[in-house]
Parts: structure tokens; C-alpha cells; sequence
């Protein structure tokens, strides 16, 4: 037994405490969150300058996304910003809808999907910040602008100007909000995420219409924005004339080159909207915009004082139920970098992530240094931000010639550049981004019919009955919008005609033409309750004419016409006065001559007898009697069930065969199909409607369908979602992935040893690759989904890849493989590429 001294043990005990104090402290240290960070709940002082935004005297960049709360369900919103968070992004945008938060005068919803608090805690929860777009008005492709409808109605308002009912309305619901958000303490200054927040919206594109009363309109937003007291910056985006202190900022797909700077000296360069893509409207061919794109214009918009970018959408999600605007589909901006699913589409996503990593490699250099610009060629540049005395120095390269490369010398190096490219040298030497040159994996979207819901809907219809005479008749019909108050898409106009047999023509072969005139947005039309045709205007011009011939008899004849809607305008000056609805009616071809009955004493009704009777609920479809389903003409309704799909991937309903109307999912709407009306293309603008996990439960989902034109639901499907077809596509002239280069000490420094170009593959969702479909080294072409061998490829391509990369959730393939290179000599002195597309799964 060894003998201690107790003064020895005193001191082994004083030491052994000391470490662990040590060790509890060093641990906090290290867990205590940065005081600027998003994260952190330390208040935030949020200033800024011709420079930047700064957070507690920091200058930062900010990489945004646009992600609307409404347009997504409350289960999918931290996947969302986790997502967000992981493509690079340190800030998430979002309007404000007062529609939905204010769908009746005086009553207010911000629960549920509607519960802009928790999104913004969410938000922060995922260390980023938020940007707060209040507008009131947003257009954002929102019904009515997101302005609720019952606005229209106050008496003597015009919209969006120097009008007092107006501005009485506008400034109670702002400060509704503001005082919301203070009350949750989601202002930086108050330890929140919210470091900016916006006033109006894009309101110079119709301030000349108001004169001098939009003029003074802008003033006063402004004014009453800087009363409330939020600590933080306002902007106004599209504003050349936002007052001091307001911030005007861009909003376009070429910030860089269309800005034209801040109004003011004091003022930095923001970018609210870079649009990812285009929304599209019924009757449009699919929208693109490539990631090579939008990679250019952010560089582009960074190298000349830019220092916050948000992308529009970074998620576009669902308008769920009736909540788009005039002809927008349901999908939303499913071209961003989540689409509509929620699903990553690659390459976007990640060749933004990659973007956002090079000028962020810049940060110190655009921060500390100064600017300056070298003309290297005819549409070359150079411009380099440097701090004199000191290596700090970083370089964007631009090639604008949009037809051939070219090569650019710099301080004394060579530098291939692709036509419209930029390519990024952090320490003025190092290439480590280009533009154009895509180093992350690609993928293709696929809609596989899920086995588990399509065993057997047994589809039932119930066909809608034309009233006969609802009432509420006046002299004429009445104006769409002001007729169903944004309650329903739908409104019966029902008047009856007295012909005498010499009225009507002698000859069969000749029939009367009834012929509406109508402001839109469209009409079916029944006579003596059968259904005679349909007709519609446009996103671009709204208004039409129906003409049909009509079998009309001796005697009493019942003309009834179903006005539809899709969606409130949501742009453009005095909103209050837009109108839709027929506006002139008559019959052709009578042997009495052209009869014109617009004012010949109209029924109306909104709505349809299912909406009323909420036949779309287990609660409402039994009081109506259904019968087997088939196919219909005129408004028909069809309910059926379904099991849940099976996994976890995304949901939606392929709506093969139907032609216009809403679906239904346990009650919810999910929005409105529109597969008649054809593109172009020849081919329905949407055909697949997103139904949320969130809305199914494990069995019998019922789904309700109102089809207003002619369909038939036997070859109605439910589909899963997913990205599980990947690809690389890399070509022996590509730079290597900037994941491989880090700053350290103001320093660029390599990871890795071997930079050479090399094809990246990962799966999603932990899944494995079980199939090598394409592979070709050489001169291949195509898209993800659609490579085509050239004229040279190596006959070993596919069993080197699948020997890299079968059963493996990821991996890496360079370029310099010796096996590709020693099987391929068709074309030696060739450039080469590599194209990949695989599939992955989960291992069975």
C-alpha cells in the first residue's frame, strides 16, 4: 500500500478540480454563440453604409432565398431552411400576405400555415436571418396582390396611392405586424433574426399613373415606416426615389449590369429579387433559367459593390386552394433551387452553393480592399479589389463576348474563360470558379405511380344541376369580382327568351349563334340545362368572345352561363377598378334579326350547389346522391378514395384525362387543374397537382374533384416524386471544385493535393447507386435524363464508372482514369468529357 501525504492530497485535489473547472469552461467557450451571429439572441445593432449592411459594425455578405410561408405546409419548413442553409444561404426572405391573415375585415388569422412567428423562429433556429417584405401590397403572383378583398369595397378608396381610406387601411395592418414581431422579439435589435424589412413593393412601375399623388403616397409609406420603430434598415425594391433613410434596391435578373445604383451616396447595393426562373400562367411552355445564369449575375453583382443577393424563388412551393393570381398555375417557381416538392434540383442548387463559397473566399478582399478595373480585350475585364502594400487581392475575370472564349492575361498568367462567363481568383492568381464551368452533380426529376394508392378509386360523380332561378335578378349581368367577392371562382348568370317558330330559322341546317362578349377570364354555357361549350381569355389579353351554335326551341328556352375566374389581378395601377364578367350578349341568325338580351333580366347565383353544400368533406358529400363514374360534360363533381402512397417521397395527382377545375384532398384544396388549356407546346402547362404528406392519412383518402368542363377520371393517377436519376457531366477543361480550396489566415489554401476535374455523384437521402444507365468519355451531348452518345466514346466508360461507384451512396471519378484513357484512341487529341447518369435507390 503506498502512503500519500496529505498535503500532496490536497493539491492532487486543487488540480483535479482546477482541470475540470477548466474543461466546463473551455466546453461553454466553445458552445457560446457568436453575439452576430443569426443564431444568437443578443441584441443586434443593424446599421449600414455605401458599402454594406452591418450587424454590430460587421460588414457581411448575405446570400438569400425567397421561401413564402402560405406556399408550403408548416411539416415542410424546417426541411426547407435546412436546405436553404446547406445550399449557402445566410438569410431567408418572405412576403407578408394580409389576405390570409385578414381574410374578413377585423379578423385575423396568423395560425396554422398561416403563423408568420413561428416561420421567422424557425428561420433563426437555422442560423440565418430574415429579410421581412410587409408591403402590404406584394403581387408575388398572389391573388388580389395579397390585398384582401373586402378592401375594394371601403367606399371612395383607390388602391396604392395618396388616398386616405387607403393609406388608413395599410397603415393598421403594417403596424399589426410590426407589433407582432416586437411582441415575439424577432428584430435583430431585440435578439431576432429580422435585419431588413420592406415597404411597398415595385412601386415605381405604376407611380406615374397617380402623379402627384403617388409622388406624395411614397413619402408618406416611408414616413410611416420609420415611425414604428424597428430598429432596422427599410428598403423599398424598384424605388429610384426612396426617401432617406429608405434603402432602394433591384429587383431583375441582371442587378449587376441594370442597377442603377443606390439615390443615395450612404446607401449600399442590395438585390431583392434575382429571379431564378419565371412563374408561369396557364398556356405557357415550360420557364428556364440556367444555373450558369444566375451564377454569372450574382459574381457579376458582387465584383462591382453588391453585398446581398436574394434569389426569387429560392422555393416557390403550391398556391393552395384559389390563392394564385390571374391564370398562375398551382405550381409556383418550380425551376428555383427546391422545387416545388421541396426536392434539391440539381445543378442549381449546388453550382450556387459552389458560387456562393468562391466570393465568399473574396469577402476580406471586397471588404479591406479597393476597387479598380482592367480592360483585358474588347469585352474583357478584369476587376480587382486590393488593399495597396499587402497580398490581399482578389479578381473576377469576365468574358462577355456571348459567342467564343477567350483567353485572358493577368498579371502575367493565362486564363481560359468560356463565352458569358466569370471566373473568381481569390489571391488574384487562383482559379477556382467559373461561371460556366458546373463541378456539382446533376439530377432529373422522375413521377413514378405509386402501387399502394392506385389499387381501386371506384370513382362516383354527382352532376352539378343548373338552377333555374336563383333570384338576385337585375336588369343586366353584374360584374364578376364584385359578384362573388372572392368568396368562389364560380357565378350562374340565368336569364329566359320567349321564341315564337318564326323567330328561329326555316332551314335545319342553319342554327342560331349565341355570342357573349366577355371581360374574363371565362364562361361555360348551358341551354335548357345542356351543356352547350366553353371559352376563356388570357394571361396577356383577358377578355373574349364565346360564339356557339344553339339549338334553341319554340317557346320558353333557359340561357344560363357559368362565369369563372382564376384568380384576382395582382398588378398594375387601380386594382380596385378591374372587372371581369360577360358585358354583351346576343343571338345571331334569328329570322327576326340579331337579338341582343344583355338587358333582358338576369338571375344570378355565386357559387356552385357542391361549394355550398361542401360535398368535398366526409361530412358534406352525403347530401348529394352520387352515382358511378364516367365521363361528363359541364360541371360534374367525382369523389373516390385512396390509400397513402408508399415511403416518404413527395405526392401528387397526374390529372391524365380531365380538363378544368379544383381538386380536393381530405377536404383541403389543393388548387386548380387546367389541362385543357394547351401550351404551345401542345401540351398541358401543369399535370401534376402537389398533394403534402401532411394532408393523408394512412387509408382511405378521400379525394374530391369539381371538373366545370368535359373529363373523365379512369386515367387519374398518384404519383411519387423524386430526384433519383443523377448525372455528372465534366469535361477535361474544368476547373476543380472550389469544395476543394479554403481561406486560412487571409490565405487561399488547397485541400487536396489532386485538383484535376473529376465527375461528383450523391445520392439523396441516404440512398445507394444501383444502376449505371449512361456513361461516356469522349464527345457525348444532352441534359440529365437525356445524354446521346458522339462520335467518340470508350468502350470501357460504363464498367470504369460502375467499378467507382455501384453500391455506394457517392462517389468520385477523375477525368485522368487511366483505364478510360488507354481503351479510347478513336479520338486522342480530343478534349474529352464525361457524362453520367445513374439511378439511385435504397439497398432492398
Amino acid at each position: 500500500m503506498v502512503q500519500v501525504e496529505p498535503g500532496r492530497i490536497l493539491l492532487i485535489a486543487f488540480l483535479s478540480t482546477l482541470l475540470i473547472t477548466s474543461s466546463i469552461a473551455q466546453k461553454e467557450e466553445e458552445e457560446e454563440v457568436d453575439p452576430n451571429s443569426p443564431e444568437s439572441t443578443t441584441p443586434k445593432e443593424v446599421t449600414y453604409d455605401s458599402r454594406s449592411l452591418l450587424v454590430n459594425g460587421k460588414r457581411m455578405l448575405f446570400f438569400s432565398g425567397s421561401i413564402h410561408y402560405p406556399r408550403s405546409p408548416p411539416d415542410t419548413w424546417p426541411d426547407l431552411l435546412r436546405k436553404a442553409k446547406m445550399g449557402g444561404l445566410n438569410m431567408v426572405e418572405t412576403y407578408v400576405f394580409w389576405n390570409v391573415h385578414e381574410p374578413v375585415q377585423g379578423k385575423y388569422n396568423f395560425e396554422g400555415d398561416y403563423d408568420l412567428v413561428k416561420f421567422i423562429k424557425l428561420i433563426q433556429q437555422h442560423k440565418m436571418f430574415a429579410m421581412l417584405r410587409v408591403g402590404p401590397f406584394i403581387q408575388g403572383e398572389w391573388n388580389h396582390g395579397g390585398l384582401p378583398y373586402w378592401l375594394r369595397e371601403v367606399p371612395n378608396i383607390i388602391f396604392r396611392c395618396d388616398n386616405e381610406p387607403f393609406k388608413m387601411h395599410m397603415k393598421k395592418f403594417v403596424t399589426l405586424v410590426i407589433e407582432k414581431m416586437k411582441q415575439a422579439k424577432l428584430f435583430a435589435p431585440q435578439g431576432g433574426p429580422i435585419i431588413v424589412s420592406q415597404i411597398e413593393n415595385e412601386y415605381n412601375t405604376i407611380q406615374l399613373a397617380f402623379k402627384e399623388r403617388g409622388d406624395s403616397y411614397v413619402q408618406w409609406a416611408a414616413k410611416m415606416a420609420l415611425s414604428l420603430d424597428t430598429k432596422v434598415p427599410w428598403i423599398m425594391c424598384k424605388q429610384k426615389d426612396a426617401p432617406d433613410p429608405i434603402i432602394n434596391t433591384c429587383n431583375g435578373r441582371h442587378c449587376g449590369d441594370t442597377f442603377t445604383g443606390p439615390n443615395g451616396p450612404n446607401k449600399p447595393f442590395l438585390w431583392t429579387e434575382n429571379w431564378t426562373a419565371q412563374f408561369r400562367v396557364f398556356g405557357d411552355p415550360p420557364s428556364q433559367r440556367s444555373a450558369e445564369d444566375l451564377a454569372f449575375s450574382i459574381i457579376r453583382f458582387c465584383s462591382k459593390n453588391g453585398t446581398l443577393v436574394n434569389y426569387y424563388m429560392y422555393h416557390g412551393g403550391t398556391n393552395f386552394g384559389r390563392t394564385s393570381s390571374s391564370y398562375t398555375t398551382t405550381r409556383y417557381y418550380d425551376e428555383a433551387p427546391l422545387d416545388e416538392f421541396g426536392l434539391i434540383r440539381q445543378p442549381k442548387w449546388g453550382h450556387l452553393k459552389d458560387a456562393h463559397r468562391a466570393v465568399n473566399l473574396c469577402k476580406r478582399a471586397l471588404f479591406s480592399g479597393s476597387p479598380f478595373v482592367q480592360k483585358l480585350g474588347p469585352d474583357q475585364e478584369a476587376r480587382v479589389w486590393e488593399q495597396p502594400g499587402t497580398s490581399l487581392c482578389s479578381a473576377f475575370l469576365t468574358n462577355n463576348d456571348t459567342k467564343k472564349p477567350q483567353a485572358l492575361r493577368f498579371r502575367g498568367q493565362d486564363y481560359q474563360l468560356p463565352p458569358r462567363s466569370i471566373s473568381i481568383l481569390p489571391d488574384c492568381k487562383t482559379e477556382v470558379f467559373n461561371s460556366q464551368m458546373i463541378t456539382t452533380h446533376h439530377n432529373s426529376r422522375n413521377f413514378v405511380r405509386s402501387v399502394a394508392a392506385n389499387k381501386n378509386f371506384n370513382w362516383e360523380m354527382y352532376r352539378e344541376v343548373v338552377p333555374d332561378d336563383p333570384g338576385n335578378k337585375l336588369n343586366e349581368p353584374r360584374e364578376l369580382y364584385e359578384l362573388t367577392k372572392d368568396t368562389s371562382d364560380y357565378a350562374w348568370y340565368i336569364t329566359k327568351l320567349d321564341l315564337g317558330r318564326r323567330d328561329l330559322p326555316m332551314k335545319n341546317e342553319i342554327l342560331p349563334v349565341l355570342r357573349v362578349a366577355s371581360l374574363g377570364h371565362g364562361l361555360h354555357c348551358y341551354v335548357n340545362g345542356k351543356y352547350i361549350g366553353t371559352a376563356h381569355g388570357s394571361k396577356v389579353e383577358k377578355s373574349f368572345v364565346f360564339q356557339k351554335p344553339v339549338e334553341f326551341q319554340a317557346g320558353s328556352n333557359q340561357i344560363a352561363l357559368l362565369g369563372f375566374l382564376v384568380g384576382l389581378p395582382d398588378s398594375g395601377a387601380y386594382m380596385e377598378k378591374r372587372y371581369a364578367g360577360p358585358r354583351s350578349i346576343t343571338i345571331l341568325g334569328l329570322n327576326t334579326g340579331t337579338l341582343d338580351i344583355t338587358l333582358n333580366t338576369w338571375s344570378h347565383q355565386v357559387g356552385l350547389d357542391g361549394e355550398k353544400n361542401q360535398i368535398y368533406t366526409q361530412n358534406g358529400f352525403p347530401k348529394v346522391q352520387w352515382v358511378k363514374g364516367g365521363p361528363s360534360e359541364g360541371v360534374t363533381w367525382y369523389k373516390g378514395y385512396f390509400d397513402a402512397p408508399e415511403g416518404d417521397n413527395p405526392v401528387a395527382v397526374k390529372m391524365t384525362g380531365m380538363g378544368k377545375g379544383m381538386v380536393y384532398i381530405n377536404g383541403r384544396n389543393i388548387g386548380r387543374y387546367w389541362m385543357s388549356y394547351l401550351s404551345p407546346l401542345k401540351r398541358p402547362t401543369q399535370s401534376e397537382y402537389h398533394i403534402p404528406r401532411s394532408y393523408l392519412q394512412p387509408t382511405m383518402n378521400l379525394i374530391v374533384i369539381v371538373e366545370d368542363e368535359k373529363g373523365d377520371p379512369k386515367d387519374i393517377e398518384i404519383v411519387l416524386v423524386d430526384r433519383d436519376t443523377i448525372c455528372g457531366f465534366i469535361t477535361e477543361k474544368h476547373l476543380p471544385s472550389v469544395r476543394l480550396f479554403e481561406g486560412k489566415g487571409g490565405k487561399l489554401v488547397a485541400l487536396e493535393k489532386d485538383l484535376k476535374p473529376r465527375v461528383e455523384l450523391t445520392c439523396p437521402s441516404q440512398k445507394q447507386i444501383v444502376a449505371v444507365e449512361f456513361a461516356s468519355f469522349g464527345d457525348p451531348f444532352g441534359a440529365c435524363g437525356h445524354y446521346v452518345e458522339g462520335n467518340c466514346t470508350s468502350p470501357v466508360a460504363k464498367q470504369v464508372v460502375e467499378k467507382f461507384c455501384l453500391g455506394k451512396p457517392s462517389c468520385n471519378i477523375p477525368l485522368d482514369t487511366p483505364d478510360l484513357h488507354n481503351k479510347n484512341e478513336a479520338c486522342p487529341e480530343m478534349k474529352k468529357t464525361l457524362a453520367i447518369q445513374a439511378k439511385c435507390a435504397f439497398k432492398a
